[in-house]
C-alpha cells in the first residue's frame, strides 16, 4: 500500500485525551437544508432517494439536529455521510455541505465523501474532497448508483485513491436472507467477496455488519480475505438480535467492529445504551465505541494506540 498522502487540516482531528471513554458514531447521515426543502424534486430525480425519503414523514436531519443528538447521547465525534446519489452534481453539492459542517465543527465531526463511482468526474470529486480533509469515501451503494461489487473493475481508481490517501472505502452491504426493507439492496457478501479478491489491500468498512460476512469468517479462506475489512453496526436493531455484538466480536475480534447507528434512522442515545447492556467487556467497549473508528478514519491516531 502506498504511503499516506498529506492533506490540509480542514477536518481537524478530535482531541483524544482518554481513548477509553471516547465515543465515535462512525455512520451517520445528514442533509443540507435545501435538500429538505427540495425533497419532492429530489425524490423524482433519484429513485433510491425517493424510496427511502420520499415521504415527508421521514426525517432529514441536518447539522443542528446531529449536534443536539450527540450531546444527548454522549457522542464525541460523528462520521457524517451523504447519500448515494446517482447524479454526480448532487453528490458534489452534498459533499460541499458535509465538508462545511466538518470545518465548522472541527473537534466533533469528520466527513466522508460521496461519489457516483461510474459517472464522469467521480475520481476527480473524490480526490478534491480527500485533499480538503475527507476521512474516507462512501457510503457507496451499488443498487442506488448502478454498479456491481461482483464486477469491481470500474472502482479501481477510487480504490487507488483510498490506498494513496490511506483512507477507507465505506460500502453498503446487505443480507442475502431475511426480511425486505426499503434500502436493503442486493450487495450481498458473495459480491463483496469478489470485490475483495480484486482489491485485497484496501481498507473496507462494510456497513450493516457486512451483510452477515462476519459469520462466514468461520471459513479460513474468508477470514484471510477479509483481513482489511471492519464492520460497522449501522441499522443493527432493524436487522439482528442484540447478541449480534457479542457474536461478531467472538468471531472476528473487538478491534474490527465500529459503532455506527445510521442516525437519523436510529437514535444515537438508545442505540448506545443498548450496546452498553450487552455482554461486552470494558476493554472491548472502548474499541467498539471509539478507538477502532479513530484508527480506521485517522482521527487523532497519535493518541490512540493498541498497547
Amino acid at each position: 500500500m502506498a504511503a499516506a498522502q498529506s492533506r490540509p487540516d480542514v477536518t481537524a482531528k478530535p482531541s483524544i485525551t482518554d481513548p477509553s471513554s471516547f465515543v465515535v458514531d462512525a455512520h451517520t447521515h445528514i442533509f443540507p437544508p435545501e435538500f429538505s426543502r427540495d425533497r419532492a424534486a429530489l425524490a423524482e430525480r433519484d429513485a433510491w432517494f425517493g424510496e427511502l425519503y420520499g415521504s415527508p414523514k421521514i426525517a432529514l436531519a441536518g447539522e443542528e439536529e446531529l449536534l443536539a443528538s450527540m450531546d444527548v447521547a454522549g457522542v464525541d465525534c460523528s462520521i457524517i455521510c451523504g447519500f448515494p446519489w446517482l447524479d454526480q452534481d448532487v453528490c458534489r453539492a452534498h459533499n460541499d455541505y458535509l465538508l462545511d459542517v466538518a470545518r465548522r465543527n472541527r473537534d466533533r465531526v469528520a466527513a466522508v465523501t460521496i461519489v457516483s463511482p461510474t459517472q464522469a468526474g467521480a475520481v476527480e470529486e473524490a480526490e478534491r474532497c480527500l485533499r480538503l480533509g475527507a476521512a474516507g469515501i462512501g457510503e457507496l451503494n451499488a443498487d442506488a448508483q448502478e454498479f456491481d461489487l461482483s464486477e469491481p473493475e470500474p472502482l479501481a481508481e477510487l480504490v487507488e485513491l483510498c490506498e494513496r490517501f490511506d483512507r477507507p472505502l465505506l460500502l453498503h452491504v446487505s443480507e442475502p436472507v431475511g426480511h425486505l426493507y426499503p434500502g436493503k439492496g442486493t450487495s450481498t457478501p458473495e459480491k463483496l467477496q469478489t470485490f475483495l479478491l480484486a482489491y485485497p489491500e484496501v481498507k473496507i468498512v462494510a456497513a450493516h455488519w457486512g451483510g452477515g460476512l462476519p459469520f462466514y469468517e468461520l471459513m479460513p479462506e474468508i477470514s484471510a480475505l477479509a483481513k482489511n475489512v471492519v464492520y460497522d453496526t449501522a441499522a443493527s436493531t432493524y436487522l439482528y438480535r442484540p447478541r449480534v455484538f457479542r457474536t461478531v466480536i467472538d468471531l472476528v475480534g473487538a478491534d474490527r467492529v465500529l459503532l455506527g447507528t445510521d442516525y437519523a434512522l436510529l437514535r444515537q442515545d438508545r442505540f448506545i445504551r443498548r450496546l452498553r447492556k450487552q455482554n461486552v467487556s470494558e476493554e472491548e467497549l472502548a474499541l467498539v465505541l471509539g478507538r477502532n473508528a479513530a484508527r480506521v478514519y485517522g482521527l487523532a491516531t497519535e493518541a490512540v494506540t493498541d498497547d
